[in-house]
């Protein structure tokens, strides 16, 4: 059984062709002359809570939410509860009993073998993201003999391993790695290959920006200059080192001032932002409350346009979502309580369809490359060819078509198809998600991923 979707134009190329794809429901044919075919999204920052905290979201809600969302791959940070260290869990650890009644004695483990353990088939594939510090607690660096093993290739020639979930990054996300600790986490880097992502922003106190809406709302702000201490800093051991740093959610112009002027050198320095610092500024904490709680926080208006600007120059690298799951109960504990972060993954490209595409800051084909190509390549693979995939093609009249279930290779073709001209309302109580914190529900927004297919099978479709 297949679905076909006839009259789709490929993103890069402008070609119009026909989609064939397995499906395991009745033989459908849709026209699909509105619709684009691009390769699957990517997000390498995600949080699925999985495990410790599965009352805000799991392995398995996360997934169903990426897929829904556009995205093929996604890589997990390593805030677990344990966290992702590779070391062993003890009995009595929150969230100890979840991996060791598994079976497994570390996090990493566990959530390499989620399917067989829980008897599910996820629809997105997923990559790790190790601790850059034992227990994530910046005191001692951790220890690649823990997680080695994990690297996406274990073992030479023969002996070779190809991990199904590889770790492909190393980070204290929701921290910056500490000074202290910072360079042996670099020379970790360097011997085994991974890139560090750093979580631009320190601070010990406050809630929103500094500013007038923080004056306003009576809760202390978090100075700009808090995220560029990160970022010099970072951007000068760079310099020193070689070793590859990727600054997470950057939100503030001096910042990426900073990183402009570091890739201008041509130093090993790449960056991301996030969906809601192109839609939002702190002003809008005063419509939206703690749901527009974040870290770093949202920043002036000025900062968006920048930001705005930082991804029309290239500057920025890639646009990843930060998902980050919360209870609304948790949400709802104001300013000074309530836990940072909103989930993206069901409308982040929409929303950035709106905010960047709609404005006319950047167009579609820019939009796939900071959404798709971009994450691939920072996680050390490259997007889907869809032009290669063509070359195995056959024109049947007057296009081409591209039968999935015939191409070579075709466990590895990850796609989306996108509807880059439709117009639809945010409902998070449609999300996939089990979470609900999110600003932008009711926002009418344009751009919707329409089916994503992951390794040529359908995944998620809204048909």
């Amino acid at each position: 059984m297949a679905l076909t979707l006839h009259d789709i134009t490929v993103w890069d190329t402008g070609e119009t062709i026909d989609l064939v794809v397995p499906d395991e429901g009745p033989d459908r044919d849709i026209a699909a002359d509105d619709l684009t075919l691009a390769p699957g999204l990517e997000d390498p920052h995600v949080h699925f809570r999985d495990p410790g905290q599965t009352d805000k979201e799991d392995m398995v809600t996360g997934c169903a939410a990426a897929a829904a969302g556009g995205y093929t791959n996604v890589l997990i940070m390593p805030n677990t509860v344990p966290a992702m260290d590779g070391e062993t869990v003890r009995r009595g650890e929150l969230g100890a009993g979840e991996v060791l009644d598994a079976g497994y004695d570390t996090v990493i483990d566990y959530l390499q073998h989620y399917e067989q353990v829980h008897r599910v088939t996820l629809p997105v594939r997923y990559e790790l993201c190790v601790a850059a510090t034992k227990g994530r607690a910046g005191l001692e660096a951790s220890d690649p003999e823990d997680w080695a093993w994990y690297l996406p290739y274990h073992g030479d020639g023969k002996d070779a391993a190809q991990i199904a979930h590889p770790v492909t990054a190393m980070s204290d996300d929701g921290s910056a790695v500490p000074e202290a600790v910072l360079r042996q986490v670099l020379s970790n880097c360097e011997r085994t290959g991974l890139y560090l992502i750093e979580h631009c922003e320190h601070h010990d106190t406050g809630a929103v920006n500094a500013g007038p809406v923080a004056e306003r709302l009576g809760v202390p702000g978090i100075p700009e200059d808090t995220e560029l201490r990160i970022v010099a800093r970072d951007i000068e051991l760079a310099r020193e080192t070689g070793v590859h740093i990727h600054f997470q959610h950057v939100s503030t112009a001096i910042s990426f001032d900073a990183i402009r002027k570091a890739k201008q050198e041509g130093l090993p320095i790449t960056c991301e932002t996030a969906p809601h610092y192109v839609a939002l500024c702190d002003e809008d904490l005063l419509r939206y409350g703690t749901l527009a709680k974040m870290n770093p926080p949202l920043r002036s208006a000025a900062d968006r346009e920048a930001t705005i600007a930082a991804v029309a120059d290239g500057t920025v690298d890639l646009i990843a979502t930060d998902h980050a799951p919360h209870t609304l109960a948790e949400k709802a504990a104001g300013f000074l309580d309530a836990p940072n972060g909103i989930i993206g993954l069901e409308c982040a490209y929409a929303v950035c369809h709106k905010a960047l595409v709609d404005s006319g800051a950047i167009d579609d084909a820019r939009l796939i490359e900071l959404m798709s190509v971009a994450p691939a390549r920072l996680m050390g693979h490259k997007a889907t060819d869809i032009a290669g995939l063509l070359d195995h093609a056959p024109a049947q009249g007057a296009k081409r078509v591209l039968d999935l279930r015939s191409v070579p290779g075709a466990d590895l073709v990850d796609l989306v198809v996108l509807d880059t001209r439709r117009s639809w309302t945010v409902d998070p109580e449609a999300f996939r998600s089990k979470a609900r914190n999110t600003p932008f529900g009711g926002w009418q927004v344009t751009g919707m991923p329409m089916a994503t297919i992951v390794g040529s099978r359908l995944m998620s479709a809204r048909w």
